[in-house]
């Protein structure tokens, strides 16, 4: 059975190109501070390039989600924020927007702006109207494994990635939510108060992403500049971690990744392309 969905009209999945989503924050909080963009202007030059150098998707953030930094903002401002820069992107745009927020107001406000698509972290457990609201409008739907509860002694990385991911999954049936526009995301990053260290626990997870094709949906994979990269090379600047961040989405692709979400998509897509065709002769 072939994992395809379609994000706001884009087909992905099993025999299409590997997706390339763009990453464009306009929360100053964000640990990555060359992603953040707040002009107007400037933020439309930097999704358009993006777009011109091969990503499918731009993603917007309004409010931070690493889970390191003590980040949250009230649910009015990061509406707001969203509602303000997908306003600016979705009708200049050839390709569509998606929402990165776990809240339905947030949410709400993003697709009436013209957003398509909504990149939940939280998996659909941080807001009971998420789900709903994502069945009433069609929007297409990233869903991402997330740390809600300790992993028990002893448990694999990618047992609890398929646990959370599949209680998830279930969340969106229930709701009435089309599978076929739905994504999964094993949460690298995310993972800081595991039973191993948080670093090890992502590679292990980059690794065997092959195990999540159970769960018979694409699979997106963030890696960019993340501080994983830091633990095993020592770049402890994320402006630093690019090379990382093109070997982890490389891996990534090789294992099976559908969809690599990043902030720098001229490169990732190269790194893309050759991890591809070296998937395609394994």
């Amino acid at each position: 059975m072939q994992r395809r969905a379609v994000l706001g009209g884009v087909e992905v999945g099993d025999g299409v190109p590997v997706a390339v989503i763009g990453a464009l924050n306009v929360s100053p909080e964000s640990f990555y501070a060359g992603s953040v963009v707040r002009d107007r202007d400037q933020l439309l030059t930097a999704a358009q390039r993006m777009v011109e150098a091969g990503a499918v998707i731009v993603d917007v953030g309004g409010m931070s989600t690493a889970p390191y930094l003590a980040t949250r903002i009230s649910e009015a401002e990061e509406a707001e924020r969203l509602a303000r820069a997908v306003e600016w992107l979705a009708a200049k745009l050839s390709v569509p927007v998606s929402a990165d927020t776990c809240r339905a107001g947030p949410a709400r406000a993003a697709l009436s702006a013209g957003a398509t698509i909504v990149n939940d972290v939280s998996g659909l457990t941080a807001d009971a109207e998420m789900a709903p609201l994502v069945r009433r409008t069609g929007a297409g739907l990233i869903v991402m494994a997330n740390p809600r509860r300790p992993a028990a002694a002893g448990s694999q990385p990618t047992d609890v990635i398929l646990g959370l991911l599949g209680e998830t999954l279930a969340l969106a049936r229930e709701a009435g939510i089309d599978e076929k526009r739905v994504v999964v995301d094993p949460g690298i990053g995310f993972f800081r108060s595991s039973n191993r260290p948080w670093h090890e626990w992502d590679c292990r997870v980059l690794g065997s992403l092959g195990a999540l094709a159970e769960l018979r949906r694409p699979i997106c994979v963030g890696v960019s500049r993340k501080s994983f990269i830091e633990a095993v090379a020592g770049a402890g600047n994320p402006e630093d971690r690019l090379p990382g961040s093109l070997a982890a989405s490389a891996i990534a692709v090789f294992n099976g990744a559908h969809l690599i979400r990043c902030h720098d998509v001229a490169e990732t897509r190269q790194a893309v392309r050759v991890a591809e065709a070296i998937r395609g002769q394994a």
